[in-house]
């Protein structure tokens, strides 16, 4: 994996050239090489042993705490000790400053050792950068910068038990928290109360503290809580207080876990079900106030763009997601493999009709174990370039000048729910076929490949459901700007193809993928054309289905074309190496793309099977 990872960063994505930019000049090949390092030998040493371990020991409740195995305070803390949860920050906070790519690059070792250990400080790091962006600077001082030393995690609550992802029939809300409200020097205060649900890192003893980032509505002047999602605020609140300096006050927040969710997978990480206000743990106002309950909470940003705020972190969180999605499914890709070198069994066709006893061969020699590996390599590594691509795009938005940062941040709106998605959906089939090549072994707890399974099946719904981010693209992400952002991604993906015709391994490549962008455009024009949203957005998986393999094909053309150029230039991995590259992309472009004329089909058309199919006939 590693020499992919370099191959990735250094031969496609160049990511050298960002150290000419001001934020980066400190750093060089060698700077980032150090990283990945750090990051390879913690994962290997502090994670991956320990990813059965918290699968089969899951969080406990005793009635006072939750009880976890030591090797996640372990893991944890070794992870804050290494400085990875501040290594994006500045230095005036104790950063890194380092390029968002190489923290995801990073990150990508402590997915694969065991992603239940890893989410901590996923959800640490993106709670710590939504309050660097939209908090004040005491926010930032109390909240945030305890995180990015491991004194504090972070937490993302946003559902509720009775409105899952319709966050607009949220019921939490906030209220004033008295007349002189408005004077503390963490912002204004408010008192929470309601019930948060599939809180991941929710309560635990990993830390000193717990910042939650929560979504509340204030009630309106007639009591009545504001109807949509026009009217939710965001809200930091401490699972216990602190002072302006972010120093614990020895006060218990009024927030209580109500109980834990026992998942399919991700079992490292405690999941929880919170009750903010629910008064057993009331709390002052002040040294002379009485205390009661209701949950202290500062309002972050304006009120009513509590939405706006935490997409910050939502979008953050899906690109990871992806990534871990990824992850999962080469990790699994990997043991298969491994295991498909070493297991002997059967004999090839062209032996059976011999007289001569032959011996058995290793199922990789079989064509049908062949095509489960060449799949998982195209998912498991066309997923990994997408994370990177996606993180690389981060960087030019914040740092390139403004029209290329223009373009990054158009890009990455109308990529994010294809980074988030498709991983989650193919790297999960990845997983699927890594049991298939173990045979009946891998059902069985002798190998993890049932468990990478199990912890990869929760990403096709964290961070919203395939239907949800199918929705955000075609309703949303295409049209926006009259098209802009469709127009730009088109436009990179010509230049793709342009620079691929040149290339004698990759002319059919290229020519496949003109044709399925030409597909793509139709079916989005056609789908469209009717201008009746309802009956459009009814195929948004499917065409969320189709984008996605569209990207990723564009993604491998790209790859491949970098692997041709290395391999006839002065490339020093191997032909092997290369070779691989090249079969995989051709295996997506011949076994993988066509999927997409069927999804688009329904698009196209504006099949409409699905919606008119009423209750009573199923």
């Amino acid at each position: 994996m590693r020499t992919t990872l370099n191959f990735l960063l250094y031969d496609w994505l160049r990511v050298e050239t960002l150290c000419e930019r001001q934020r980066f000049e400190d750093h060089s090949r060698a700077t980032f090489e150090a990283v990945l390092d750090t990051s390879e030998r913690i994962a290997r040493d502090r994670f991956a042993p320990f990813n059965r371990l918290v699968d089969s020991e899951e969080p406990q409740f005793d009635g006072e705490r939750v009880r976890l195995p030591a090797a996640t305070q372990a893991a944890v803390s070794a992870y804050a000790e290494s400085g990875l949860l501040a290594a994006g920050h500045d230095y005036e906070y104790g950063g890194m400053q380092l390029p968002y790519v190489i923290d995801m690059a990073a990150n990508s070792f402590f997915s694969k050792a065991s992603i239940g250990l890893s989410a901590y400080a996923m959800l640490t790091y993106a709670n710590g950068n939504l309050l660097m962006a939209y908090g004040t600077p005491a926010q930032r001082k109390a909240f945030a910068e305890p995180g990015m030393v491991g004194r504090s995690m972070g937490t993302m609550c946003l559902s509720e038990p009775q409105a899952g992802s319709s966050l607009g029939d949220i019921l939490t809300k906030a209220v004033p928290d008295g007349v002189d409200f408005a004077i503390d020097p963490l912002g204004p205060r408010y008192r929470l109360s309601g019930s948060k649900m599939w809180i991941s890192g929710g309560d635990h003893e990993l830390s000193e503290n717990i910042i939650h980032l929560v979504l509340a509505k204030i009630p309106c002047a007639d009591g009545k809580l504001p109807d949509g999602v026009g009217g939710i605020s965001l809200f930091v609140v401490p699972r216990k207080l602190v002072d302006a300096e972010g120093k614990l006050s020895g006060e218990r927040n009024d927030v209580a876990l109500a109980g834990l969710n026992h998942k399919l997978g991700y079992r490292g990480t405690v999941n929880t079900l919170l009750n903010f206000g629910e008064g057993r743990y009331p709390v002052r106002s002040g040294e002379m106030a009485e205390a009661k309950a209701g949950a202290l909470g500062y309002l972050v940003g304006e009120p009513g763009q509590g939405l706006h705020c935490m997409f910050h972190m939502m979008n953050e969180a899906r690109i990871n997601v992806g990534m871990g999605a990824t992850m999962l499914g080469y990790a699994g890709y990997l043991a298969s493999l491994d295991y498909a070198r070493n297991r002997p069994q059967g004999r090839l066709q062209s032996t059976r009709s011999s007289d001569v006893p032959v011996p058995q061969v290793r199922i990789i020699e079989h064509a049908d174990v062949k095509r489960m590996l060449l799949a998982q390599k195209s998912y498991v590594e066309g997923g990994l370039a997408l994370g990177l691509y996606c993180a690389h795009l981060i960087d030019e938005r914040n740092t390139g000048d403004v029209d290329s940062a223009q373009q990054a941040d158009t890009l990455l709106g109308i990529l994010t729910p294809v980074a988030k998605s498709w991983p989650s959906e193919w790297c999960l089939e990845a997983n699927n076929l890594a049991i298939q090549v173990h045979g009946g072994y891998g059902y069985t707890r002798d190998f993890q490949v049932e468990q990478y399974w199990r912890d990869n099946r929760l990403n096709m719904i964290h961070e919203g459901t395939h239907g949800i981010q199918g929705r955000d693209l075609l309703g949303r992400k295409v049209l926006a700007g009259d098209g802009y952002a469709l127009h730009v991604w088109r436009n990179r993906v010509e230049a793709a193809i342009e620079a691929a015709r040149p290339l004698r391994e990759l002319n059919e490549l290229a020519s496949t993928m003109n044709s399925a962008l030409d597909r793509l455009m139709v079916a989005t024009r056609n789908a469209w054309s009717w201008g009746n949203a309802h009956e459009t957005l009814a195929n948004a998986t499917p065409y969320l289905q189709a984008f996605g393999h569209t990207v990723i094909a564009w993604i491998w053309l790209q790859v491949a074309a970098a692997a041709v150029r290395d391999m006839h230039g002065s490339g020093t991995l191997g032909s092997d190496f290369y070779l691989g590259k090249l079969q995989a992309a051709r295996y997506f472009f011949r076994h993988e793309l066509p999927k997409t004329e069927a999804w688009l089909h329904v698009v196209a058309q504006r099949d409409l099977t699905a919606l008119d199919m009423q209750d009573a006939w199923f």
